[in-house]
């Protein structure tokens, strides 16, 4: 297996810059581009978000520079995903942070567990990355309520695409909606948003399910995985998934997937099995699982450690999310599928107490 780094600070005795949240695609022409955010520390209101491209297959990355200068009149901060659609267009999914209300404040409200301000831009490019248009604000049919980005635009095979997301309360703990995890949904190629579906929605609004990601097996069904949690009684439930078989009009009951973990990332392989990584709670590290899907059951094949397992202090509970989320040390892995049929994967974590971008890849998988 083999590894190496998108980005780590090359000069940290002189400057504070750590490295989260990448996202990972192949372009059509070959070249591997990753977004990472860039900034001071976790939720700094510096964090921005930054191009990178390798030309020899993830083996070494330039930094191209920030996607956009941002904004000029109020202070925000962003995070984002990429994703080549159907007609081979790179799409930038990114979350504008509003920080200028909070500015000495994280973007989550300890007391409340509500979100600053936030809206979803896209930026959008025809010669693979070279260039790009935007940002484009999407009119979100939930109005302005606090959306989690956890996942890129997704595609799907009747021409949709999707981008699965949780709702947050606002700041002070209001909310129009509740706790919702859905998707939005586009029938022009991410142009526009008009359409939202419910996917994992507690009917006693006691379990909140974040970080979730769609994906489409080879019976066309539609998966989705997500990170549950019960803010009544303060646990973390396992990883839970559901199904649809009509598109997503209609979705199972939310099951376990044995896992116990965070920022799960599902990814089909070529023989119908799934693919996992995650930040697993009961035991350090980010690992790998492989399971199978059989009617409505998830089934548990293996699993093995990619990073970190020996390391202490990796895994963590509490009664405040807020304040877990300040002290994460690794986490939000993606899965991207190399033309030679390599898994490659790349995901944040803390080495020398600064947050790189690593990455492994696994063949014959």
């Amino acid at each position: 297996m083999k590894t190496g780094v998108i980005y780590q600070n090359p000069a940290p005795h002189l400057k504070s810059i750590h490295a989260y949240f990448p996202s990972v695609v192949v372009a059509e022409n070959g070249e591997m581009l990753a977004t990472v955010v860039l900034g001071e520390a976790f939720e700094a209101v510096d964090m921005h978000t930054f191009l990178f491209r390798s030309t020899d297959a993830g083996a070494t990355w330039k930094n191209e520079g920030r996607i956009y200068p941002g904004t000029q009149n109020y202070l925000t901060s962003d995070y984002a995903r990429i994703s080549l659609l159907p007609n081979g267009e790179l799409i930038i999914l990114m979350l504008r942070a509003d920080r200028s209300i909070h500015p000495d404040n994280g973007l989550t409200n300890a007391e409340t567990l509500g979100f600053v301000p936030t809206e979803f831009i896209t930026f959008r490019s025809k010669d693979h990355g070279h260039t790009w248009n935007g940002p484009d604000v999407i009119d979100s049919p939930l109005g302005n309520t606090p959306l989690e980005l956890c996942s890129p635009i997704t595609p799907v095979k009747d021409g949709r695409c999707l981008i699965p997301t949780s709702t947050w309360k606002h700041w002070d703990g209001t909310t129009a909606v509740g706790y919702k995890m859905g998707a939005l949904v586009s029938h022009d190629h991410g142009k526009s948003w008009p359409e939202y579906i419910n996917v994992m929605v507690d009917p006693k609004q006691e379990i909140q399910y974040w970080e979730s990601k769609i994906i489409e097996l080879s019976d066309h069904r539609l998966l989705t995985v997500a990170w549950a949690y019960n803010h009544v009684t303060k646990k973390d439930l396992p990883n839970q998934f559901v199904l649809s078989s009509d598109g997503g009009k209609s979705w199972s009951i939310p099951q376990s997937t044995g896992l116990s973990g965070q920022t799960l990332t599902p990814s089909l392989l070529d023989n119908g099995r799934i693919l996992s990584v995650y930040r697993r709670m009961d035991k350090p590290g980010l690992w790998a699982n492989i399971s199978r899907i059989e009617d409505d059951r998830w089934i548990n094949e293996s699993s093995e450690p990619l990073w970190g397992q020996n390391v202490a202090g990796l895994t963590g509970a509490g009664d405040n999310m807020s304040h877990l989320f300040n002290v994460l040390k690794f986490g939000a892995p993606c899965i991207t599928r190399l033309p030679d049929g390599t898994i490659f994967i790349a995901f944040w974590g803390e080495e020398k107490c600064i947050s790189v971008i690593r990455w492994f890849k696994l063949m014959g998988v």
